[in-house]
């Protein structure tokens, strides 16, 4: 008889990667995390204290994988700390045996709203819509929308 290997349970974590960082474990459980810095700090200090916020959520709730956003876009600051923090996500899963996924902006909004172009108001009110958000705001609700995007693409 062959034996299989037992399915990992699948916790998740959805990442909104910016300096207002969305995140989302559940419907009911998200938020946002400032990563903003004071003038006379580096980026160096964003990303260690992310580093710190992503550690004390994947091992506050178990996560197993974690979805997020890809990097894109035609502002050069905002992409190059997008990328920065994507960088650490994928280092972090790597050395702590997650699986993890990244989408377009657009396989996002599509999934949510219908049209890959939609703007901030339309994923809000689709997420208050369809998810039961409750807020108001756009990285929260990006976060829901990956959450249900993962979890749609791992058929649970």
């Amino acid at each position: 008889m062959k034996r299989t290997k037992k399915p990992r349970s699948q916790n998740l974590l959805a990442l909104d990667p910016a300096t207002k960082f969305g995140w989302a474990i559940d419907r009911d459980v998200y938020g946002v995390w400032d990563l903003t810095v004071r003038k006379d700090q580096s980026i160096g200090f964003k990303l260690l204290r992310f580093r710190a916020m992503l550690n004390e959520a994947c091992q506050l709730h178990g996560v197993t994988v974690i979805g997020y956003e890809k990097p894109g876009g035609r502002n050069y600051r905002a992409l190059v700390l997008h990328s920065k923090l994507v960088g650490e996500i994928e280092k972090y899963c790597e050395e702590n045996d997650i699986e993890y996924r990244g989408y377009s902006a657009g396989e996002i909004k599509k999934f949510a709203t219908g049209k890959g172009n939609s703007g901030k108001p339309a994923m809000i009110a689709a997420a208050q819509e369809k998810l039961g958000y409750t807020g108001e705001d756009d990285n929260e609700a990006d976060a829901l929308w990956i959450l249900e995007l993962l979890k749609y693409e791992l058929g649970l």
